[in-house]
């Protein structure tokens, strides 16, 4: 029997699916955005090779998963937002990848649904959906069902701790500096007019609900020496400052401590095999 969406779950779906009329045209053409994409793509490609099945959740407008079946792999596409799933839709048909995307409406929190549906070569979410759920440690218990055995799950994260956004201290901006500091009953969030929580993880939360069926295979810091993508035209006053951090990101993004105080942190493990 399908689950009733929770309270947070119905305003988390009315946000996204107002925005999603827009969500291309705000974000599409932002630098540090692109940028975000391309790392967490890149981290990707490491594990799983063209022909492969993906599992994406949140995907949004379907940005991701057409880069992915444009590169030759099999995506299923899955959203809670009605207008995002929408969107997803119209932009897979107009790129003539309708073999390639599936797509399904459907919670992080409901993935037992999906069993049908695998099992997948990988699954992944960006962007920080799975921060929009204050039951991480049950979504996360549905990945190893939907993976074959070396299957790999890669998740994009906030965590409870940003240097950037520390550093707002000192700019007076004491409420965006501290957020993620006093976050165990969540932190509301404002899109489109409605307000909803968000939880805050460390890398340490999900190597321990993982610990049973997976191993840790990498973490990298995303958006620790760059700034976060709020930060608007950094890339494009300062281009030469963005290069060089760039440059120095990619340096220590594996090293402690830029792998977890960054805007997000990127998380891949890898399903042990059952035989």
């Amino acid at each position: 029997m399908e689950k009733v969406l929770t309270e947070n779950e119905f305003l988390v779906q009315s946000a996204f699916s107002k925005q999603s009329k827009i969500f291309d045209e705000l974000y599409s053409n932002n630098t540090i955005i692109n940028y975000k994409r391309e790392r967490v793509r890149n981290h990707i490609l490491q594990y799983v090779k063209p022909g492969k099945q993906l599992l994406e959740l949140n995907s949004g407008t379907g940005e991701d998963a057409l880069f992915f079946a444009q590169n030759g792999f099999k995506v299923h596409a899955t959203d809670i937002s009605v207008g995002m799933q929408t969107k997803l839709q119209e932009k897979v048909i107009e790129a003539r990848q309708e073999a390639n995307v599936s797509n399904e409406l459907c919670s992080f929190t409901q993935l037992e649904l999906l069993k049908n549906k695998g099992p997948f070569d990988l699954i992944y979410s960006n962007f920080a959906g799975l921060n929009c759920t204050a039951e991480l440690d049950v979504v996360s218990s549905s990945f190893a069902d939907l993976l074959k055995d070396d299957g790999v799950v890669t998740l994009v994260i906030l965590p409870k701790f940003c240097l950037w956004e520390t550093l707002l201290l000192f700019k007076g901006k004491f409420k965006t500096a501290f957020r993620r500091f006093f976050s165990a009953n969540g932190r509301i969030s404002y899109l489109e007019g409605i307000y909803f929580k968000c939880w805050y993880y460390n890398p340490s939360f999900i190597k321990t609900h993982l610990k049973t069926d997976f191993e840790v295979l990498s973490i990298e810091g995303l958006c620790t020496i760059v700034p976060p993508s709020y930060i608007e035209h950094f890339a494009e006053k300062y281009p030469k400052i963005y290069q060089r951090l760039v440059k120095l990101e990619n340096k220590l993004k594996y090293s402690w401590p830029w792998r977890s105080i960054g805007d997000y942190y990127i998380i891949s493990l890898k399903k042990r095999s059952t035989v």
